[in-house]
């Protein structure tokens, strides 16, 4: 008999056909959780998971005797509970490093779209303001990035690939802030580890590309948008409750800071009516850093690869609760 696989969500097509060549797979939207009865009943007999967001906890787990692996198509992994995980026997991974050039794009993009208005711009264009060739009244002016500071909180693999675009491409002076210092970095892109305090009072763009954790869980607030320069530019690649988001408006509204580009927010899809979306000098994309055709497929199939090595016996490339392994998993 076929081993029964679940994918659920943005599991791309040529990672289930993938699948479908060695096991049973039943494919949901996403939508579901286990209050669902047909997710439930595929979950009672599925030895993988593989997809985004769905809670993996010890509510799901109680329901998924069989379960060996949960692959999530992502770097990020905190809809996962490593520790009921590891508990319960079975393996926790993810896809990093597939995404890590095309989302430092996407960040750098929103930090240039911040910096020089380009979605102001564009209306500006679009709505028929642009009345005479160079005639751009001077309070629409942007802010160059070229030569500016660039502070980075969390210098992990996308941060390293932003700080090198940073430094290579824009002559960027490089502040960051990370749990530990990485002499690598600082030889390669003339990076500066400092404190957070010293990052926020220096930078003239502040990029926030932690991941979420206890400890980044509103890292984010009034006091630290307070200690950042009037003509500062906040960008968030990071996860929308790493920021107070109330505090953020209130300091944007303020003039604490310059401007924000957001990719992530404490609630996606963000709502239609949500402050942020009322300010002019917020640049706002739906969490889009790895959203290009190749990435996602390059994710949903190294996402696949996690799911055969762990139904197979092998240890998965991208093992997060490595005890699980060492221990024998679930048989």
């Amino acid at each position: 008999m076929m081993k029964k696989v679940i994918t659920y969500g943005r599991v791309r097509e040529t990672a289930k056909e993938k699948l479908r060549e060695h096991y049973d797979l039943h494919v949901f939207s996403g939508q579901e959780d286990v209050s669902d009865a047909s997710f439930a009943e595929a979950l009672a007999e599925a030895e993988a998971l593989i997809g985004l967001r769905i809670p993996a906890d010890d509510r799901l787990l109680a329901r998924a005797a069989h379960l060996k692996v949960v692959s999530n198509v992502s770097v990020g992994y905190d809809n996962l509970d490593l520790e009921a995980l590891t508990r319960h026997g079975v393996a926790a991974t993810n896809t990093p490093d597939v995404l890590n050039d095309t989302t430092a794009d996407a960040i750098f993009g929103l930090i240039l779209a911040t910096a020089r208005r380009i979605p102001e711009l564009d209306r500006f264009v679009k709505d028929g303001e642009w009345e005479r060739e160079g005639d751009l009244p001077e309070e629409k002016f942007g802010t160059d990035v070229h030569h500016r500071k660039l502070g980075i909180i969390g210098m992990g693999r996308i941060g390293e690939v932003i700080a090198k675009r940073a430094h290579f491409g824009f002559d960027m002076e490089i502040l960051y802030h990370n749990r530990s210092p990485k002499p690598e970095v600082e030889e390669t892109y003339d990076a500066s580890y400092c404190s957070l305090e010293k990052l926020l009072a220096e930078a003239d763009i502040v990029c926030l590309m932690t991941p979420l954790t206890p400890e980044t869980k509103g890292l984010m607030g009034r006091g630290e948008f307070q200690q950042m320069k009037q003509s500062a530019i906040f960008i968030n690649g990071s996860r929308g409750a790493a920021v107070k988001e109330n505090e953020l408006v209130e300091a944007l509204k303020n003039g604490d800071i310059l401007a924000a580009g957001l990719d992530v927010y404490q609630q996606e899809p963000l709502p239609a009516d949500h402050p942020l979306l009322q300010l002019p000098h917020v640049v706002t994309t739906p969490h889009i850093g790895s959203s290009t055709g190749e990435t996602e497929d390059n994710m949903s199939l190294l996402a696949a690869e996690n799911v055969e090595a762990a139904l197979e016996g092998q240890r998965p490339p991208n093992l997060l609760n490595p005890d699980v392994w060492e221990s024998g998993g679930k048989e």
